[in-house]
């Protein structure tokens, strides 16, 4: 734990992650780890090779949907990384489906930037609606945990919902819209688990009041079945292209009149919410200078824009108040109950059970990132 504040020279991560290291120089080990991977495949491939590279896996994809109506899936929440996924895909040749799952948290302007940019590119959607109960509820749970895991309800039904649907269709791919030159830089502290069905269902039992009878889930079974015997890979696509996070916001705003929202994963009133204000007050970091020290490292940000960036408020006081009850009567909780949630002792992902904690299942977990690793897909491997 480091007592003294410290920032690094090269990124702007600092000591609000607690974990964090530097070396002589003063830089970071995040900083420091992501600028060797992109010395990595596939991002130390020149124009070219990327080009060739990508061919491959397109013609790949097309040869296994052969004979199907779409031939992979594409997540879309009305952000740039998944828009620019569906305009890319499409100028590939590609047949996707696109799948979104409602939370009961999108704002307005993501529901239009998601049906402008599917009529527009004449991509196929399928919804699947939460059900609200036990998703309000499961949410309320994470805040009860004290964690700052509180988008892990989301995250795990959205790979949930694309694996079950890309089986249910035979569907072998699923096109991601993470991308490691914006989003290679983020603590385990800081968010964790939004793949451990274990520590999900753990917090519900712990914490909740419902069974989660209607949740999509991935036990590991599942994560067998789906990877291992039907072979299902997710695939970060945008790692095979030159992603540069402007160029592609002028592009889908351009060719698909989609609208910027003020903040990253301003798609979702409750996850700015989050990033904003309960992540900063609550658990003292602020997520913004992971994503933009992630951009620093790929060379589409400059430190002092970062340092700029990051003086400016995410909510005026009147809109922070709004966003407040707005936030809990929809969880139905009094602003006094979210306040003392506020202050309870903070915890993370480790403090309780999941797959992380059983020394068997780790050792399974490397295992399965050894002989599944579906991040970069070579045909010559």
């Amino acid at each position: 734990m480091n007592n003294e504040y410290r920032i690094c020279k090269r990124c702007v991560m600092d000591t609000t992650d607690e974990n964090i290291t530097f070396d002589e120089n003063g830089y970071c080990n995040h900083c420091t780890k992501v600028l060797k991977n992109l010395n990595s495949y596939p991002f130390n491939l020149n124009d070219q090779e990327k080009e060739t590279e990508l061919k491959k896996l397109v013609d790949k994809i097309k040869a296994d949907g052969k004979g199907k109506k779409y031939d992979c899936i594409i997540g879309v929440s009305g952000g740039a990384d998944s828009t620019y996924v569906a305009y890319l895909v499409k100028k590939l040749g590609l047949r996707p489906l696109a799948v979104h799952v409602d939370n009961g948290w999108n704002s307005d302007l993501s529901v239009k930037n998601i049906e402008n940019t599917l009529n527009k590119l004449g991509i196929e959607l399928y919804t699947h609606v939460l059900d609200w109960d036990e998703f309000r509820d499961l949410q309320l749970s994470y805040i009860k945990s004290s964690t700052p895991d509180l988008e892990v309800p989301t995250d795990h039904a959205i790979y949930a919902v694309m694996f079950k649907i890309a089986s249910k269709n035979n569907i072998k791919y699923i096109l991601s819209g993470y991308n490691y030159k914006t989003e290679s830089i983020l603590p385990p502290t800081w968010s964790n688990g939004g793949h451990d069905w274990k520590y999900i269902s753990y917090i519900q039992k712990t914490f909740g009041t419902r069974k989660l009878k209607n949740y999509p889930h991935r036990s590991l079974i599942d994560i067998g079945i789906q990877e291992f015997i039907l072979k299902i890979k997710r695939i970060n696509i945008l790692d095979y292209v030159d992603y540069n996070k402007k160029d592609a916001t002028e592009i889908v705003s351009t060719e698909l009149g989609w609208k910027p929202y003020p903040v990253k994963h301003g798609e979702s009133v409750y996850t700015k919410f989050i990033q904003s204000y309960i992540l900063p007050v609550k658990f003292g970091y602020d997520k913004r200078k992971s994503y933009m020290s992630a951009l620093i490292c790929s060379g589409q940000l400059t430190r002092d824009e970062a340092l700029e960036e990051l003086k400016k408020d995410i909510y005026t006081p009147q809109e922070l108040n709004e966003t407040i009850e707005y936030v809990c009567d929809k969880l139905e909780i009094t602003k006094d109950d979210f306040e003392k949630y506020m202050k309870l002792p903070n915890k993370t992902y480790f403090d309780y059970p999941s797959y992380d904690t059983n020394p068997i299942l780790v050792k399974m977990k490397k295992v399965y990132h050894n002989l599944n690793n579906t991040k970069y897909f070579r045909l010559d491997e």
